[in-house]
């Protein structure tokens, strides 16, 4: 059962897994990008009760928000039914932009308000549930970021603000010019990458009651890989612990040890194939014993714990 939890004291309430929309357009089948299949899978998640959706500016070549917003625009009223999280702050060399001739980051307040505003005229949103700064921008002082992103705060475009990819000590600093708290810290989290536990981040959503999001619970794909060894390790234990768990997958396995850390992360889901996101959601009902827990923890580091 996907259940729904408020992700921070001064925050939304969002779906236990959320729909990441990455990949919408990558599809060989090109059947299943048409607004219309993009509808049906959108719904599709909702009806299991995965209805937060997560996207970002630059997802797809700065193309997935306007096809989202293009699938919305056939079933207006759908939107009140779902919750939208997006990011904005990368800006590369692309069809739309020519003149760019280097890859960077700009989180200054005037781009973070012109972003957030063709974010919402893209996906034709009156408001935007949770927007994300991308990436820390190394040349723009917190409080021009928060500057940008309390402005939007005020005017109602945007319910609340959080930020991905960054350090304790980044969001820290951000979080300490915000008028309105951080909501959330959505960073890689996944058997295979476990720095959220070791660097702190985990700790700090706990200390601050936040929940984080956790992009590629899977390790990008590599914990299906049968030449990574730390992959095949854990492909090994989850192979015998799956009669356990009434057959329960290699992905559904990873999706449990993931939601069972005391941080409670969110799992952002990359799949258009629904069978697997049908899956996934029987990954919400497994509770791991501690010992297996930590068996899949060291299969994945390749030593026991210190």
């Amino acid at each position: 059962m996907i259940t729904r939890h408020r992700i921070a004291p001064n925050g939304p309430e969002f779906s236990r897994l959320v729909y990441g929309t990455w990949r919408i357009l990558d599809d060989a089948d090109k059947a299943n990008c048409t607004p219309q299949a993009l509808l049906n899978r959108f719904k599709a998640c909702a009806d299991l009760g995965i209805t937060t959706l997560d996207t970002a500016e630059i997802y797809g070549g700065y193309k997935v928000e306007e096809a989202i917003g293009t699938a919305l625009k056939l079933d207006p009223s759908f939107r009140s039914k779902i919750e939208i999280v997006t990011k904005s702050g990368i800006y590369i060399p692309c069809e739309f932009h020519p003149e760019r001739k280097v890859a960077h980051y700009n989180v200054t307040a005037a781009r973070i308000i012109k972003s957030a505003e063709k974010s919402l005229r893209f996906m034709g949103i009156d408001h935007i549930d949770l927007l994300l700064v991308h990436r820390p921008d190394w040349l723009t002082s917190a409080d021009e970021t928060a500057a940008g992103l309390n402005q939007l705060l005020k005017d109602g475009k945007i319910r609340s603000a959080g930020v991905s990819n960054y350090n304790v000590h980044q969001f820290e600093l951000l979080n300490s010019r915000m008028d309105q708290p951080l909501v959330t810290n959505q960073v890689e989290f996944s058997l295979l990458h476990m720095d959220p536990i070791d660097d702190g981040t985990a700790d700090q959503c706990q200390r601050h009651r936040i929940l984080p999001m956790a992009w590629s619970p899977l390790g990008q794909g590599r914990l299906m890989q049968p030449g990574d060894a730390a992959a095949v390790r854990v492909q090994q234990v989850a192979a015998n612990l799956s009669a356990k768990y009434d057959g329960a997958t290699l992905d559904q396995l990873a999706y449990a040890w993931l939601m069972a850390h005391p941080s409670c992360p969110l799992p952002i889901i990359g799949t258009n194939k629904l069978e697997r996101i049908h899956a996934v959601v029987k990954a919400a009902d497994i509770k791991l014993d501690r010992e297996d827990w930590y068996g899949l923890w060291e299969a994945a580091k390749g030593h026991g714990v210190p």
